[in-house]
């Protein structure tokens, strides 16, 4: 898909800088709450279906990391970027014959969640003499619409990915649970933050993996405040999404 380009105007980004600014104070209010340090917390924009020239306003506007979720979308908006200090992360679900159109952009891969997917990472970078940082994607709430491991799957495919030279797995991603039951939604995040822990007291590969990356727009606070070291934001800074179709 072709992205669309749009002109902006100062007004956009001063905009998008009260709406970043906005996020960032909620994830401090949620960090203090639970007697963490802020800036433990990254805050990465979800840009799918944003367009280019509305991402550079955002970087403008002080954003730092872009995650996207469609390989082609990916392939649009990084070289038109390529000026900006800004980190690509790809945090949707990557079919693997995408993995040669992602790799030459992103600094990390969030959504890590099947060995098939990991030896084709590893099979290309290792051709092209380098490595990748990436996080497993575990379905802690067990909706079947979602991707990623099941919580019990989650440490046997780390002791898996982490022997693969050209992966440098640093920490896992979930998805919270779709509802509106906050208790349910901050188990889903506890669980993740519960399934690092055991992997860091396994103390296997050259990277611990301390990442935690998880909370969207609508329940980041729940996310920091069990741990998240991450959180993909969209909506929040960007406006709802056009419909699909």
């Amino acid at each position: 898909m072709a992205v669309r380009e749009e002109g902006f105007a100062g007004a956009d980004v001063a905009e998008l800088r009260a709406r970043i600014e906005a996020v960032r104070a909620r994830i401090r209010q949620a960090a203090e709450r639970s007697g963490r340090d802020p800036a433990t917390v990254r805050l990465v924009l979800a840009t799918k279906t944003v367009p280019a020239t509305r991402l550079r306003a955002a970087a403008l506007a002080g954003a730092t990391a872009f995650g996207e979720n469609r390989a082609q979308e990916l392939r649009d908006k990084a070289p038109a970027l390529s000026d900006l200090e800004v980190e690509w992360h790809f945090i949707g679900h990557l079919q693997t014959n995408k993995v040669k159109d992602v790799l030459p952009y992103i600094r990390l891969l969030h959504s890590l969640d099947r060995p098939t997917l990991a030896e084709a990472l590893n099979r290309r970078l290792e051709r092209e003499g380098r490595t990748l940082d990436v996080l497993l994607q575990v379905n802690t709430s067990g909706e079947e619409s979602k991707f990623g491991v099941a919580p019990e799957a989650a440490l046997p495919f780390y002791k898996e990915v982490v022997r693969l030279p050209a992966l440098r797995v640093r920490g896992f991603m979930t998805i919270g649970a779709h509802t509106n039951d906050e208790a349910a939604v901050r188990e889903s995040f506890r669980r993740l933050r519960e399934i690092r822990d055991r992997a860091l007291a396994l103390g296997l590969g050259e990277t611990p993996p301390v990442e935690l990356s998880m909370g969207m727009s609508g329940d980041l606070e729940l996310a920091v405040e069990e741990g998240a070291t991450i959180v993909r934001v969209g909506s929040a800074i960007f406006g709802p999404r056009p419909p699909a179709g």
